[in-house]
Parts: structure tokens; C-alpha cells; sequence
């Protein structure tokens, strides 16, 4: 899924080119690296990306080893649900019995190996029980407001997958045999919380943030949404008929324009009776802002994190992003977001960055396109 805005990370994440485009961790973009996680998981041909219309150009361009039918533009937002299952009937009308794995393409997961290795017992639980939807949790290690959480219920045999007999909820513990990650059935899910309710979630150790990576059989998820979503998987079911169609693009756009957008933890999640979630054990960030960097990229004595050709003086606790060909000077500063761009320039308090939505939206209130 590589059709997100990245409005964040304005003024280096723009709607021609969001931070899934950018090279923010290392030296691959992000979605290089989403791609680069599969190597030894799928080969391209059996990739598919759903992005944004006007994105699919610069996606082809960065993952060039790519088929061109790979690569399918959304003619309209409407959120995770639609792009979903629609990937989902595209993947059966080539194998029926096809296990998915779905993923967004703005996250860092380090290491790689550990990631494949996580996925593939995700794809073993599922082989035990086909209906089974899996999904991965991430060990909170804040209260995060800006996350959905996953509440673990009983654990799972690591061999076939299902509930322990009698078991209660359990502690995390790797199965020494397999040195398999925990695995837990899910009781249920719960969108972003308030502050004082992600506390609760944390201090309960009963909680994951949700990391929106998904594994299930394709056939599964359509039947989850034709049965909450009838009509949603009727439009659908019509765009897929057409692929490789002349008339494609207009029944593409005319059938998904008609769609309501709704997220999957909506549609599906927050009702389907089997799920389990396996304790990530990679690490993961999402990459929700500028603060990010930090976590990512480590800082300097003064507390800083430059990625930019920079002179500092007297700064401390700062970040600072542009390019290297030009020289961004700070003097006397601390707790600053310094992003340099060639047509727009950022300096923010480092304490109120989710001001930055809030920016983007009044440069479309004042008609200043050109800069978004």
C-alpha cells in the first residue's frame, strides 16, 4: 500500500513526491526498502502495489525490476478497506488459493532477516487454519495517541497454531524449539486512544500497537468484506473483471470513485473472530514525523540529528533535513525542526510538530498549490 500523503513531513513530502518516495532512513527510499524485505519472501512478479494515480510513474521509476501491470494507481482515495480487497481479487484471479501478505510501504523494519523469518511463521499459522486472519503487534513503549492497539487474549501452539488447551493469558515467550515469536489470539481491536487509555493499555502489558501488516489467505479477506461490506466487494468484483481489458481505466475509475472510503480495522478487524497477532520480534517505526529521525538516525553530542549540510553554533536538541548542496547555519537555537527544500523552508518548534498538518492545510486554504 503505497498511496499514504505523508502531510508530516511537509515540506520534503509533497502529493507528486510523500515521504514513501523519500530517502529518510538510508540510502533506499522507503518504499525500496518495503520492497527490498521481500526478496527472499516473493519475487516482483508476484508483487503488487496500489498507489496513488498521480504516483505510479515515480514508482515504476524507483522499483524499475517491477512489471508495469505491477503497479495500479487508485483513481480516488478511500482508504484501506477498497485498495485491500481489490488487491485481494486481482491476486485470485491468478491463484485462488493465494496467502497474502499486505503491508504499508512507510515503515522502517530492521532486521530484515528477522522480519522474514516472522512472516513466515505468520504464513505457517494461517496454513493451520485457512480462515485465520494474522497480524503482528508491536510492544508499546509509550503511550502512544497516534496508534491503534491490539488486545492478546490466549496463546498459540507454536506447530499447529491453535489455542493452547486451557491456557490463560500468558507472558511473552519465544518456543525454544522453534525459536518462534509469541503468538496469541487477538480479543479485540481498538482504534487511537486517548491518553490516559493508552496509559491503562501499557501498564496492563496485555496491549500491541497496531502495525497495519496483515497476512491471510486472499480468498479469506474478500469473504470477511463481502459479508460486512456487500456492496463495497460487488464495485470491486467489476474493476477486477475488467483488468487487462481495454476498457480498464474507465471501469477502474467509475466503480472505485462510487466506493465509500473505510480503513480494514473498520471494515474487518474490529469484527472478525479469528485472529492472532505474533509479538513483532523486529523492530519497527512508522514514521509519523520529523521526530522520527531522531530514533532512526541516532544524534550528535548536543543532541542533534543533521541530515543536511549544516553549520551549528550553540544548537541543541534540533533537527535539521535539507540538501547537500546547500548550507543550512544555526545559531543560539535549540528544540527546532529545520527543514530546507528548494522551493519552501520549515522551522517549527520541535515540541508542536503535529502543527505541521495544520500548515498544509491553510497552504490549500490560501490556494498555494504549487507548495503542496
Amino acid at each position: 500500500m503505497a498511496g499514504g500523503a505523508g502531510t508530516r513531513f511537509w515540506p520534503a513530502s509533497r502529493a507528486d513526491r510523500p515521504k514513501q518516495l523519500l530517502r529518510l532512513a538510508d540510502t533506499r527510499t522507503l518504499l525500496q526498502g518495503t520492497f527490498d524485505r521481500l526478496s527472499s519472501l516473493a519475487p516482483p512478479e508476484r508483487t503488487l502495489i496500489l498507489t496513488n494515480q498521480r504516483l505510479v510513474s515515480a514508482v515504476r521509476e524507483q522499483l524499475p525490476q517491477l512489471p508495469a501491470a505491477a503497479v495500479l494507481g487508485e483513481p480516488a482515495k478511500r482508504d484501506t478497506a477498497p485498495c485491500i480487497g481489490l488487491a485481494a481479487l486481482l491476486v485470485m484471479r491468478d491463484d485462488p488459493e493465494a496467502t497474502m501478505l499486505v503491508m504499508p510501504s512507510d515503515h522502517v523494519i530492521r532486521p530484515a532477516e528477522k522480519f522474514q523469518a516472522a512472516v513466515r511463521q505468520a504464513v505457517a499459522l494461517v496454513d493451520a487454519a485457512p480462515r485465520r486472519i494474522v497480524t503482528f503487534g508491536i510492544r508499546p513503549t509509550y503511550p502512544a495517541e497516534s496508534f491503534g492497539y491490539i488486545e492478546r487474549g490466549a496463546p498459540l501452539t507454536a506447530h499447529a497454531g491453535g489455542r493452547v488447551p486451557g491456557a490463560s493469558e500468558a507472558p511473552p515467550q519465544t518456543d525454544p524449539t522453534t525459536n518462534a515469536a509469541p503468538a496469541y489470539a487477538v480479543t479485540r481491536f481498538k482504534e487511537k486512544p486517548k491518553a490516559d487509555v493508552a496509559r491503562g493499555y501499557v501498564e496492563s502489558g496485555k496491549y500491541y500497537w497496531n502495525s497495519g501488516i496483515f497476512i491471510w489467505r486472499a480468498a479469506t479477506i474478500v469473504e470477511e468484506l463481502r459479508a460486512r461490506q456487500p456492496a463495497m466487494v460487488e464495485n470491486l468484483q467489476r474493476i477486477a473483471a475488467a483488468a487487462g481489458k481495454s476498457d480498464f481505466d474507465s471501469v477502474f475509475r467509475r466503480e472505485f470513485e462510487a466506493l465509500q472510503g473505510i480503513s480494514i480495522d473498520y471494515a474487518v478487524m474490529e469484527h472478525a473472530k479469528d485472529v492472532a497477532v505474533i509479538e513483532a520480534p523486529f523492530d519497527w517505526d512508522d514514521l509519523g514525523n520529523w521526530q522520527s529521525l531522531s530514533r532512526l538516525r541516532g544524534t550528535d553530542a548536543e543532541g542533534n540529528t543533521i541530515d543536511a549540510k549544516h553549520l551549528g553554533l550553540k544548537t541543541a536538541n534540533s533537527i535539521v533535513y535539507g540538501q547537500p548542496d546547500h548550507l543550512i547555519v544555526t545559531l543560539g537555537v535549540k528544540d527546532l525542526i529545520v527543514v530546507h527544500t528548494p522551493d519552501a523552508t520549515l522551522v517549527a518548534n520541535r515540541h508542536d510538530e503535529e502543527a505541521v498538518r495544520e500548515l498544509v492545510r491553510q497552504l490549500e486554504e490560501r490556494g498555494w498549490t504549487e507548495h503542496l
